[in-house]
């Protein structure tokens, strides 16, 4: 990885998320795509005359053939199969939930640091143009709104709708906040699937903020958006269209005044991409440089934590 050499990756579950995880590292310079692992046939063989990658129906087989591997399977399995190519020196890209529970997390947060390897969740919003401009313009939030909405999907019903959907924002909240959590209420029913597919979360902060979060998997319209309050400002970040509205009271004005205050809009300029080449560029750059991801294996474990609350409230 230090001499010129292409970094060798592998990706273990090829399903919804995992085959676009191949079709991008087999674009990206210094990269070799070694193979991929899936359990449906069907599915290997087209990714493999699309690629001429190596096929294989068990993660142990690519354990001594790669650098880096992406672990894309359903949740019950990030712990095992992580685990293993951290313990053979592999570095680590495992999809959220970093694993089913906080025991799981922090051992695999300790087998990377003791390995050095490096250990990255894919909480892939980190890398939406406009979370990353987001970030530059929250001072203080006194509250935040999130709601994550879509249809039902036959994909990771092994875990909840917070698991699945509401831990993304989870991580962006926490992110922004930077304050312990001191109170978690939360709402939610099962409708479709076994698993609770629509909730409703309130986190407090040490800080005084407020968080609401609302993630549905069981809505007709696909909704992906935060809004955050702070004084004097207003923000709408819209996820999937990466947009961000900013309104901002005119500083002078008198808040005491019977008047109605003037209210400006800022225009922010957003570097639009896909924010899973950007995850996967990053990922890469960190095997390469060895340093530390921007979405570590403590942030993927910290989010867990209160998502796991959240769970134990419903």
């Amino acid at each position: 990885m230090n001499n010129g050499k292409p970094i060798r990756v592998g990706v273990v579950g090829v399903g919804y998320v995992g085959h676009h995880h191949a079709r991008i590292y087999s674009e990206l310079q210094g990269v070799e795509l070694v193979g991929v692992v899936d359990i449906n046939e069907t599915r290997l063989q087209e990714l493999g005359a699309r690629y001429r990658i190596q096929l294989c129906r068990d993660y142990r087989d690519l354990l001594e053939r790669v650098d880096a591997v992406s672990v894309a399977v359903p949740t019950l399995l990030h712990y095992p199969i992580a685990k293993e190519f951290l313990e053979h020196g592999v570095d680590v890209l495992v999809e959220k939930p970093i694993a089913q529970s906080l025991a799981q997390a922090d051992e695999l947060v300790e087998i990377a640091g003791v390995g050095d390897r490096i250990f990255q969740v894919g909480h892939i919003e980190r890398f939406n143009g406009a979370v990353k401009a987001l970030e530059t313009i929250v001072r203080s939030p006194g509250f935040i709104e999130c709601h994550r909405l879509g249809p039902f999907a036959d994909r990771n019903t092994d875990v909840d709708v917070v698991l699945d959907l509401m831990i993304h924002d989870i991580d962006i909240v926490l992110n922004l906040i930077k304050s312990p959590v001191t109170a978690v209420t939360a709402v939610g029913v099962p409708v479709i699937s076994d698993q609770v597919d629509i909730a409703n979360a309130r986190l407090q902060f040490e800080s005084g903020c407020v968080a609401n979060l609302t993630a549905s998997r069981v809505s007709v319209e696909r909704v992906r958006r935060i809004r955050i309050f702070q004084r004097d400002t207003f923000i709408s970040l819209d996820y999937s269209q990466q947009e961000i509205e900013v309104y901002h009271r005119i500083p002078g004005a008198d808040p005491a005044a019977a008047t109605t205050p003037t209210i400006v809009k800022e225009d922010i300029p957003i570097d639009k991409a896909e924010p899973l080449r950007v995850e996967l560029e990053s990922f890469v750059e960190c095997v390469r440089a060895r340093k530390r991801p921007l979405v570590s294996g403590e942030d993927g474990r910290d989010a867990l934590k209160v998502a796991s609350q959240i769970v134990e409230r419903l």
